[in-house]
């Protein structure tokens, strides 16, 4: 390590063979640390100017009632799923004693690596995310740990990075989803997926892939596609039902996408369900607010929210570990309604 950076808990924990949550004891002074690795590790923290999370010491260490607070980055907050998670968050972090900031990330990496910074800067107590589609480099989230700040994922976890995380049960959701379709009749079933490398894509393709394999449908390349959201869902769709042998469903990866689909389906004549089937994935409030009302994966959020504030304030307060990796998975839900036969 260069004395001339910044030491962490990380660097000390590397330096006496422990964990780091071992160092967060010695630092504090617990006697659960035995005395002269306790003392080896104080001196070595001081010669090398090392200044733990004074908000994150406080609310394990003292009496004292600090301000409390968990910053929380989203990529957008309009859409329902984000919001619902904070309502999720703030509504346990509220019972808790604690307060929320939250920051829009706007899927852009240079902006999620400046939140990251300044909520270092302000010494949150910790730090709940959901990653940017732009971002494959991990070292904001890393100098996060590294400082003894707790860090837990939802939704668009970090697969680079050790961190608690809490996600729905993608891979179930879009089998469950498929099967649905399937069973209603559907054979040629469009797959609408996100763009890059993101472990939900990922996991709502396999069950889509799976439920398709399972009935002894052949998974057609021809009928995957790009496609994220509604306007290139109102962009790509008409040349897609122009085809020869066109999709008579689409599995859509969210609810606008799902929403795009249908009002393009319905502009070229077609009629939902009886000559195209559609379902999302998120169960938000447009869902219900369209003619016919939507089939959708029930994502709930408010309960992703909930288990990701537990997590952190558990570790935050002593109640966990510090270093203990933390998953939990919260069922999906499908929720049938006019789109699907």
């Amino acid at each position: 390590m260069n004395d001339s950076q910044t030491t962490t808990m990380k660097d000390i924990a590397e330096k006496f063979g422990v964990s780091v949550s071992t160092v967060s004891r010695a630092l504090s002074g617990n006697k659960r640390v035995r005395e002269d690795k306790r003392d080896a590790i104080q001196k070595y923290a001081t010669e090398h100017n090392f200044y733990p999370n004074d908000i994150a010491k406080s609310l394990r260490f003292s009496k004292k009632k600090p301000v409390k607070i968990i910053g929380v980055i989203v990529p957008e907050l309009t859409h329902y799923y984000f919001s619902s998670v904070l309502s999720g968050i703030e509504e346990r972090a509220s019972e808790r004693d604690y307060r929320i900031i939250i920051a829009m990330s706007k899927e852009s990496y240079e902006r999620e690596v400046q939140l990251c910074q300044m909520f270092e800067a302000h010494q949150v107590c910790g730090v709940i995310v959901s990653q940017a589609k732009a971002t494959t480099v991990y070292d904001h989230f890393k100098s996060l740990i590294a400082k003894g700040m707790t860090l837990v994922f939802f939704d668009r976890i970090c697969t680079g990075v050790s961190a608690s995380l809490v996600v729905v049960d993608d891979y179930m959701g879009a089998f469950n989803a498929v099967t649905h379709l399937i069973n209603t009749g559907c054979k040629r079933i469009a797959f609408y997926g996100m763009r890059g490398n993101a472990v939900i894509g990922k996991n709502r393709f396999n069950g889509y892939k799976d439920a398709l394999l399972k009935a002894g449908l052949k998974l057609d390349e021809q009928l995957i596609f790009e496609c994220d959201n509604r306007a290139d869902a109102e962009n790509i769709t008409p040349a897609i039902l122009k085809k020869f042998t066109p999709p008579d469903a689409f599995f859509c990866v969210n609810d606008d996408t799902a929403i795009g689909v249908m009002y393009t389906a319905k502009r070229m004549g077609l009629r939902i369900p009886e000559d195209i089937s559609v379902c999302g994935f998120t169960n938000g409030e447009r869902a219900v607010a369209c003619d016919p009302q939507l089939t959708t994966v029930e994502q709930r959020g408010v309960e992703v929210g909930r288990e990701a504030a537990d997590i952190l304030i558990n570790k935050v307060e002593g109640i966990s570990p510090f270093d203990k990796i933390e998953k939990r998975v919260i069922r999906t839900r499908l929720v049938v309604r006019g789109s699907s036969r």
